[in-house]
């Protein structure tokens, strides 16, 4: 019989249109500003962290919404921003540099739909803006980096050439570069030689004091500067590959000035870690334990020459000689995961070529011989002095794994000795992303609001409001009945939008609404193209069951023939385009496919519900 559907085909309906309805629900709940306490240290989160937040907030009479402790850290949260900032600061003076603190949007989505899977879409920074962080870099530092690899090389270039020299050391001050000392001038000669045949570009200046033949090297001005912007370059690379890693959508990273970097950062949920991941100026060095010399000794202060004494993590100490064997310079992939031997956390590290090569050597020449894994971390500590905001720095330098070498290693290896998989998780990502060139500060952080202004952004979502109710009304007054069924479909298809949005996690911008109400107007026009052509069977005198067959079936050509070209160019906008081009692109592709089911099959299983099992239609409403 005519339009007649099977039962599944209603069931498939009702199921699509339920579980759209469910993904889309988490949308209705908006977000609580937060703030997320995590430990630096997994293991000293507990309750007396907590204990101690509770304690700060009350004692300062900053009342909050809730306060949550789960596998993150600490999440509080607060009924406005006001509240929020002033437990921002308060919290971050009263945990001290053991907790990281940081700013968050929490999404107020119940649990039983979290558990679920249904969490709500991103919104971009033009719609609801983001955490915002205004970083610093100290370009100088990396000024001061070329200058220490010059020394390296320094010392293999003339070691190889069989030139003595007395002593080779970083200048402090001044223009800075590298102070060689020769017992003559000869041998000065014959060193300043061999360095400007390898850098020409270098300034050099000679000296004689107290019997020594000093020779001073240094970079020239226009070589420092293109150190300093190499180094920014790097470090917002570095950060883009981080902020990739961390999974965040359409992100913000741009230069400001000479030696500052913007990072804005939409969705972030976790902001505590996002703070620690960009902050953070991680590497390893790997060097030989020291086992001539007595620990015990180092510790009362006779520490032998040509070795240092560092801290073990769980509060020994170890005596480690001054050679590094392998920086993680040449490392380019880490993975983590879980020891076979002890079940205990690992990073699974993958060196480049040379660093395989340089690994090999220095691993076969040292085998049953104790090697070291020292973590090296640059931190920043804020205070304020005399009114002043004032960055102090530090770096915290810590033996994590102490092992026996028992084979030759090359390209790929393991190191254990981390506290927890979460820790392993973040020393991975770091690896991988590339160390920063030059350390760099977080001296602002901030929510920031829509980029136009929530004014123009209600307006905005005003006229989307006023246009889709114009369109309901006239989809109603022209074709009656079945503008009802298409007044259905349509709010059918925003809602399918929302859902598929949000169950991809996907990122809506302003560009993405404008992509949602093209979609509308498709959608509209699919109807409008079905009910012309039943109006047209009726008037050429067929019967209204044959008149909505033949509407469905011969407009569904036309349709899917619109719908598949614009899929097409939607398609390409985002294989080739970029941030609002591609939130266009991917609502507009989302939209493309919700609307042929709701304004095809939706309206036609509506449609077949209230006339399919009539067998006289005496006049269509349409």
């Amino acid at each position: 019989m005519l339009n007649q559907y099977p039962l599944w085909k209603y069931l498939l309906i009702v199921v699509v249109v339920l579980v759209g309805g469910l993904y889309a629900m988490p949308n209705l709940y908006g977000e609580d500003p937060a703030v997320q306490i995590s430990a630096v240290r997994e293991t000293d989160m507990g309750s007396f962290a907590q204990k101690r937040v509770e304690d700060t907030l009350k004692g300062a009479n900053l009342s909050y919404r809730s306060l949550i402790m789960d596998d993150k850290g600490i999440l509080v949260r607060f009924d406005n921003t006001e509240t929020q900032l002033k437990a921002k600061d308060l919290l971050h003076s009263a945990l001290g540099n053991g907790y990281t603190v940081a700013l968050n949007l929490a999404t107020a989505t119940p649990k039983w739909l979290i558990d679920l899977g249904a969490l709500p879409m991103y919104l971009g920074l033009d719609l609801r803006g983001g955490v915002h962080f205004l970083m610093e870099v100290d370009v100088d530092s990396a000024v001061k980096k070329a200058d220490e690899r010059y020394i390296s090389d320094y010392r293999v270039l003339l070691r190889e050439a069989k030139v003595r020299y007395r002593g080779l050391e970083r200048v402090v001050g001044g223009k800075g570069g590298v102070e060689l000392s020769f017992a003559s001038a000869d041998d000065r000669a014959k060193a300043r030689s061999l360095i400007s045949r390898d850098n020409p570009t270098l300034e050099m200046s000679e000296d004689e004091v107290n019997g020594n033949f000093i020779l001073v090297t240094s970079l020239s001005e226009k070589d420092k500067y293109e150190v300093r912007k190499l180094a920014l370059k790097q470090n917002i690379t570095t950060l883009r590959n981080r902020v990739n890693e961390l999974g965040v959508a359409e992100p913000v990273i741009q230069q400001q000035g000479e030696n500052r970097i913007v990072v804005q950062l939409p969705g972030v949920q976790d902001t505590a870690r996002a703070k620690i991941i960009l902050g953070a100026t991680a590497t390893l060095e790997f060097r030989l334990v020291d086992e001539q010399n007595n620990v015990l000794d180092a510790m009362a202060g006779r520490v032998p020459v040509g070795s240092k004494l560092y801290d073990q993590r769980g509060g020994d100490k170890v005596l480690l000689k001054n050679r590094v064997m392998l920086t993680g310079d040449y490392i380019i992939d880490a993975a983590s995961g879980i020891d076979q031997q002890s079940g205990g956390p690992a990073v699974y590290i993958t060196l480049d070529g040379k660093g395989a090569r340089i690994f090999s050597k220095v691993t076969g020449e040292n085998v049953k011989k104790l090697m070291a894994v020292v973590f090296i971390e640059s931190k920043s500590d804020i205070r304020m002095i005399d009114g002043k905001r004032v960055i102090q720095k530090r770096q915290v330098e810590e033996v994590i794994n102490v092992a026996r070498i028992q084979e030759q290693l090359s390209k790929r290896f393991q190191i254990t000795g981390l506290d927890s998989t979460a820790e392993s998780r973040d020393l991975a990502l770091l690896l991988r992303a590339g160390a920063l060139a030059a350390p760099i500060d977080i001296v602002e952080e901030r929510t920031i609001g829509p980029s136009l202004g929530q004014d123009n952004i209600d307006q905005g979502v005003l006229s989307v409001i006023v246009g889709f109710v114009v369109v309901l009304a006239f989809m109603l007054f022209w074709y009656r009945g079945f503008g009802f069924y298409a007044n259905i479909a349509l709010g059918m298809n925003l809602i399918l939008i929302v859902a598929v949005l949000s169950m991809l996690q996907a990122t809506l911008t302003l560009p993405g609404i404008a992509g949602i109400v093209l979609t509308i107007g498709m959608a509209v026009d699919a109807n409008v193209l079905i009910f012309e052509r039943i109006r047209e069977e009726l008037r050429l005198g067929n019967s209204p069951q044959a008149s909505i067959s033949a509407g469905y079936d011969k407009a569904f050509s036309t349709i899917a023939d619109a719908n598949i070209t614009t899929l097409i160019a939607a398609v390409i906008l985002f294989g080739f385009g970029t941030g609002p081009i591609k939130g266009f692109a991917i609502t507009l592709s989302i939209g493309i496919v919700t609307s042929m089911f709701t304004a095809i099959m939706g309206t036609r299983a509506l449609a077949n519900l209230i006339y399919g099992k009539r067998k006289r239609i005496a006049k269509l409403s349409i």
